[in-house]
Order: structure tokens, then sequence, then C-alpha cells
């Protein structure tokens, strides 16, 4: 596919630190200098501290380096001795390397055909491994993007063995999976087997309207913004660290239709920006919440 071609052809001199610590004096200027004397040239750079004195620290940088993939050993080595003196949690991503994604679906279309176009687009700049579904409905629709499309049907009785289907296609193959308004509730097992994050899409600001016909009901209470939430899951439901969130206005007028069309804009914006952060490196989870650069 021409397009997915051109997305290989970014700077491949290009590279994100990321970082994370207990915030102590002279962090930023340690990192600066070792990246000067490598003779990289920082690019964009955003930190944050919960508190300058004892706090978490999260930092971003971005840098150009010539010659990125001859000297980023080297350059490696530095840091280390400084993650060393320092205690920090590190690590070094070319921006040039696309991560690995798989996206879970059921009958529910928006979320997943908006990442796919996004995709195609070049919006999005990842590998889509598959598309998972415990339906059939969405096969050809997907394949026309030309990705796998793998059916596995999950009922209470199945689910396990579901699962474990799943993770013999996916576990260790990918670096994110999201779940695109999939009906399914991950089981805690496969969150933790999984290896690697699960981004999920809510219909609206956790918790309220939890469960089953929240536009129903959302009529019902005369809401006047419809929301959603993108967060990390876990095996806690709905209670992972919040990503991303946004609201559209809604006029008493609006039927629980017209709300669902509002909250179908809504989810899809939503989601696609969350999955962008988080392949770009900029979500960092800091216990029950994120950074967000």
């Amino acid at each position: 596919m021409a397009g997915q071609r051109g997305m290989r052809e970014q700077n491949v001199d290009l590279a994100r630190l990321i970082v994370s610590c207990r915030d102590r004096h002279g962090i930023v200027a340690a990192l600066s200098t070792c990246l000067a004397d490598a003779g990289a040239n920082i690019v964009g750079s955003d930190q944050y501290s919960t508190d300058p004195e004892g706090g978490s620290f999260f930092l971003r940088m971005e840098f150009h380096l010539a010659n990125l993939e001859r000297e980023r050993a080297a350059l490696e080595t530095r840091l280390e001795a400084i993650a060393g003196e320092l205690d920090l949690e590190w690590r070094l991503t070319p921006s040039s390397v696309r991560k690995r994604v798989a996206i879970f679906a059921s009958k529910t279309d928006h979320c997943l055909l908006d990442l796919l176009w996004r995709w195609r687009r070049l919006e999005l700049p990842m590998d889509v491994v598959c598309v998972v579904s415990n339906h059939p409905d969405l096969e050809s629709e997907v394949r026309a993007f030309g990705v796998p499309y793998h059916h596995i049907p999950v009922t209470p009785e199945t689910k396990a063995s579901a699962e474990q289907q799943q993770l013999g296609l996916l576990a260790g193959k990918v670096d994110l999976v999201v779940m695109a308004r999939y009906m399914q509730i991950l089981t805690a097992d496969f969150l933790e087997r999984i290896g690697a994050p699960v981004v999920n899409i809510h219909h609206s600001f956790l918790p309220a309207f939890a469960g089953s016909k929240p536009y129903e009901r959302a009529h019902d209470r005369g809401v006047k913004l419809i929301g959603a939430t993108a967060h990390y899951a876990t095996a806690d439901l709905d209670e992972g660290p919040i990503i991303e969130q946004d609201v559209s206005r809604a006029s008493h007028r609006a039927g629980p239709e017209e709300l669902e069309a509002i909250g179908r804009d809504v989810e899809r914006t939503v989601l696609a920006r969350a999955v962008r952060w988080h392949l770009d490196d900029r979500v960092f989870v800091d216990g029950r919440r994120t950074i967000v650069f």
C-alpha cells in the first residue's frame, strides 16, 4: 500500500527519550548534557513534577542525532550510566519505529473504521497487525483495508478458551491493543498475559451511565452534555487511568438516536486522540491517573 510505504519514510534520525523517576536536582541538565555530548540536537522537551522536592518526575524529549542507528548503542551506554547515578527509569525510541497494534471490535463499527481510516490516511503511525472480533459482521469492511480479520466467538461458556486463542494470536506480538467498542470484558488474566497496554473507549464521562442502554438513560435524565472517555483497561472495570475525555452539547430536543449519533462522533475523536498520544509516547501512567504531554 503506497500510503503505508510513505509512512515508513520518516526521518530515521529522530528519537524520543522517555524518563520517569523521583524528582531531584540536575536531571534535565544531566540528560541535556549527555545528548549534546553525543552530538544530538533536542527539538522538543516536556517535563512535569508532582513535587519538586522528592515528587514523581516525568520527561519526554525529542531529539535529532545524525546516523542514529549507528550511534544509538553508544548513546544508550551514556544514558545507562546517568540512569544508574540518578535512579531513572528510561527508554529510547526511534520515532520511525511504529508500534504494532491489534484492534478489538464487536458489531459497532464507528470507532474501528475511524481508526483504520486515520491509519490509511497516515494520521496514526502504527502497524495494524489485525482486527479481532467476537462477531463476523465487520469482516468485509476490515479486509477492504488489507487488514487480517480474526473472528473468535465469545460466550460465557467459551470465554476462557476464546481468550486463550486471542493470547496465542497476539501475546508478545503487539505493542498495543485498542478496544474499539469491543463489547466484552477482558479478564485480569488476559490483561496480565497479553504483554501490552490496552486502551478502551467508554461512552461517557466515567463512571456515569455505566452499563447497558446509556443513551436511553441519558435521555431520561435530560443530559446537556454527551461525553466519552478513553482509558487504559485494568482488572477493575472502567477504573483504569484516563487518557482523554471530551464532550458535545446536547439539546432537550434530541432523542436517544440523536444523542447516540453525537456520542459516536465524540467516541471516535477521543479514542483517536488517545491512540495517537500513546503511539507518540506522550502518556505516562502515574498511579490511577495519567500525565499526557
